[in-house]
């Protein structure tokens, strides 16, 4: 699967976010979540095309890498799958809410490639079982970084699961369904901790 491509997409993905860091107890450069989308995929797809889209799927969200650009470096099929997985941006001048993001997100996803829906699946499953792994014995610091919102942050994210179980099968589905699992689990355990707090 190592192509001329594939290094041309890690070396892309490494200085477009170069300055990027992923939230949690330890700092990774952000590229870890991508490589890991990318090694993840490899499990379930020979896709050269997939495998890169992976690698660059938040460069047009999180940094100033233009759809042209994308287009041209890589091809249209990455844009397209690219562009399906790619939330609308948040500026103080248009500010998008959470919901509203992960809700274009889901409409995208179901009108989009098939493959697009691969890496949506491949993204959730590592930022989920991240998430899991770094915050079940820090529930105070994950309310801190990612709020309180838990009831819409689990309704976002179901309407998304919907659409993934509704366009996928077979091991990747099961596996981000066992995932995706957890993840409501810590959330719940989360909101416990928040909730004791009130308790008389």
């Amino acid at each position: 699967m190592y192509s001329y491509r594939v290094e041309q997409a890690i070396r892309a993905a490494a200085v477009l976010h170069k300055n990027q860091l992923r939230k949690g107890s330890m700092p990774f450069p952000y590229i870890t979540h991508l490589v890991a989308t990318a090694f993840t995929l490899l499990d379930y797809t020979e896709d050269e095309d997939v495998i890169i889209s992976a690698l660059l799927h938040d460069t047009l969200e999180d940094t100033d890498y233009t759809i042209d650009e994308l287009q041209e470096d890589f091809g249209g099929k990455v844009r397209e799958i690219v562009e399906a997985v790619t939330e609308p941006k948040s500026t103080p001048e248009n500010r998008v809410s959470f919901k509203e993001r992960k809700r274009v997100y889901a409409e995208q996803l179901k009108k989009g490639p098939k493959e697009a829906v691969l890496v949506a699946a491949a993204d959730k499953i590592h930022n989920f079982r991240t998430l899991v792994e770094d915050y079940t014995d820090a529930h105070d610091r994950f309310m801190q970084d990612f709020g309180k919102n838990f009831d819409e942050r689990l309704e976002a994210y179901q309407v998304i699961a919907n659409v993934i179980n509704n366009r996928l099968d077979g091991r990747i589905l099961a596996e981000f369904n066992h995932v995706f699992e957890e993840y409501k689990q810590f959330l719940h355990n989360v909101k416990a901790t928040e909730d004791s707090k009130y308790t008389i």
